[in-house]
């Protein structure tokens, strides 16, 4: 079933209005045009007043001024050649304006009722309308005149912020420098900066003031939470995407990648942007772009949404971002000759770098023979994560991987690579692996035996497991290989015998995650369990396995459960009974199964099993 968006509603969000039309609401042309009929009514009213004549007269100036403005921001628009142009500051100012317009009105009404005064029909009327004008002052008259003010002020910051062409093929609004903050956004001065940037990344003419705005953009969003909302709210996301999709500017492009990348913090955001097709234009463009580093940071902007929303990881997959991922990752690694499985070739035609099309089967060309060294390495890092976490529990991502030469690009890099791109590319396998474990149609295709990629993974996944650089490598290694056990035919000592070694080892979760793995082997779920099992026995696991069973350490469940495994199905081994099992698993069946009740089924039937086959346990009381 397909996962639709839910949007959260618990989120604190600034207010204010994007840039396009909502169901139901007026056109900009629609609220300037109903604002200029209010600026002529307030000069008809102001000049009809019977009292305040010289305070209505400066309203009447101020209606002409307001009218001009108005109709100067309405040809302002109409003239932009980028249609449509960003309206939400126009839609912010405008409301403004309706309602200090609507004050104002009220204000000259009330100035010239005197006229309708010998109409009133009786007492009770008249004073109905001597009161409110009896309360008429100069207080009311300087707040009406000062909101008018206001929005005067804002309709000319509006002329100031929209570009026009001055011959010279220049803008008319500098990115953030030369422009004076409007009244409207005195007590949120970030938001007129928001306004000036979205602005500019969406109808600046200059290409550099396009990219200055995208920066400007990515570095406000970097400095705080509601710096984004505001940014999201203001209709900032379009624009950047469109700024994303210019392949005749570089800059722009890598701008609004860091932009887009700082917007993405968190599920909500995430999902706001994923909602107006940024993923189609991120995997194009991506594919695309000759660029390292734009390639880097559209992998980096990947990696992250695809960790923080599963559905954005799932609209990933559908867009075949496994395709340029793995192109980017293969480029400049020899695979050799012994490629047998070859991509589709609409698979390899959708790929291209900065002189070439990348070719899946041979393991790809060149991405930019300038580039420095560290620039390959950081992109492939990059890609590296990405395929990550797109693989990160995805059937259909860990499926194209084993399709293409995904699989036998990990493993090569795995093999010639060091620090974070060897463990990148580790942690990819351990996912796909995990995927594999629960899906025996992805374990037949990817990790069959004749299959060209799984030899050389699993040769790299014993060396690193056995002689990894750090703890945390040789752990993701052998969890790899227990998730596989189901793909080693009977007996398969090359892989069995690393893992028992790793039970001895001094560092705790590499011991516990050998025992976890070679449970896994030895597993009644697992068809070949007894012979795994009996290989295990053979290979002297029973001492260093009895030494993972002390109270408190994280090795102990596992540890449990594999040597219940071992006691199940080869209960006869003359080395259970040397180790003095039945007595062990007697002695922790009470405190085990209250601490880990999975042992409840499990712990009876090994001592049953060991019981039936002559083992004696030791009438000595005590708790290991």
């Amino acid at each position: 079933m397909t996962k639709t968006r839910k949007t959260t509603g618990g989120a604190i969000r600034p207010s204010g209005g994007g840039g396009g039309r909502r169901r139901g609401q007026s056109t900009v042309e629609e609220d300037l045009s109903r604002l200029i009929t209010l600026a002529d009514r307030l000069k008809k009213f102001a000049a009809d007043a019977d009292s305040w004549r010289a305070e209505c007269s400066q309203l009447t100036h101020r209606a002409d001024l307001i009218a001009t403005a108005l109709r100067a921001v309405a040809r302002r628009l109409s003239s932009l050649p980028h249609q449509p142009p960003y309206f939400a500051p126009v839609r912010r100012v405008a409301a403004s304006a309706d309602r200090s317009l609507d004050r104002a009105i009220s204000f000259a009404r009330r100035c010239r009722r005197r006229r309708r005064l010998l109409l009133l029909p009786s007492p009770a009327a008249l004073l109905r309308f001597l009161i409110p004008f009896a309360v008429t002052g100069a207080a009311d008259f300087r707040r009406a005149l000062a909101h008018v003010d206001a929005s005067l002020a804002d309709l000319r910051w509006l002329l100031s912020l929209y570009p026009y062409d001055d011959g010279e093929g220049s803008a008319a609004a500098p990115v953030g420098v030369g422009l004076s903050l409007p009244p409207i956004a005195a007590t949120d001065p970030v938001l007129s900066y928001v306004w000036t940037c979205v602005a500019a990344v969406q109808m600046a003419v200059r290409p550099s003031d396009r990219a200055d705005a995208a920066q400007s953009l990515a570095n406000l969003a970097r400095d705080g939470h509601r710096n984004r909302w505001l940014i999201v709210d203001e209709g900032g996301v379009p624009p950047l995407l469109a700024l994303l999709e210019d392949r005749d500017d570089e800059a722009s492009q890598s701008a609004a990648a860091a932009a887009l990348s700082n917007l993405c913090t968190d599920r909500e955001l995430i999902s706001i942007v994923a909602d107006a097709f940024a993923i189609p234009v991120i995997v194009q463009t991506l594919s695309d772009s000759t660029s390292t580093r734009l390639q880097s940071q559209l992998a980096s902007l990947i990696s992250r949404m695809a960790a923080l929303d599963g559905l954005a990881c799932e609209e990933f997959a559908r867009e075949n971002a496994i395709l340029p991922l793995v192109a980017l990752l293969s480029s400049d690694v020899p695979l050799g000759d012994d490629v047998n499985t070859a991509p589709p070739p609409s698979m390899t035609a959708s790929l291209s770098t900065r002189s070439s099309r990348v070719s899946l089967g041979n393991g790809g060309g060149d991405v930019d023979n300038d580039e420095s060294p560290a620039a390959k390495l950081e992109l492939k890092t990059a890609c590296a994560e990405a395929l990550w976490m797109l693989c990160k529990g995805s059937i259909e991502s860990s499926r194209k991987v084993a399709e293409t030469v995904g699989l036998l690009c990990l493993a090569k890099l795995m093999e010639t690579e060091e620090d974070q791109l060897q463990l990148n590319c580790l942690r990819t396998v351990v996912e796909i692996a995990a995927v594999a474990e629960s899906d025996a149609d992805l374990r037949g295709s990817a990790f069959k035996k004749n299959s060209s990629a799984a030899k050389p993974v699993v040769e790299q996944l014993l060396r690193l497991a056995q002689q990894g650089r750090s703890p945390s490598v040789q752990t993701a290694a052998i969890r790899a290989l227990g998730s596989l056990a189901r793909t080693f035919p009977a007996r398969e000592a090359r892989v069995l015998q690393p893992l028992v070694a790793q039970l001895g080892n001094q560092d705790s979760d590499v011991s516990a995650e050998a025992a976890m793995a070679l449970g896994k082997f030895a597993s009644s779920d697992n068809y070949l369990c007894a012979a795994h099992a009996a290989a295990i026995v053979e290979l002297e696991g029973v001492r260093p396995l009895m030494r993972l069973l002390r109270p408190g350490e994280k090795s102990q469940l596992p540890g449990l459960v594999l040597l219940c495994c071992l006691a199940s199905h080869v209960p006869s081994h003359e080395a259970l009974e040397r180790e003095r099992v039945l007595l062990t698993l007697e002695s922790v069946r009470r405190r085990a199964v209250a601490q880990h009740p999975s042992l409840k089924e499990l712990l009876p039937i090994a001592i049953r099993q060991l019981q039936l086959y002559g083992h004696e346990a030791s009438y000595i009381a005590f708790e290991m």
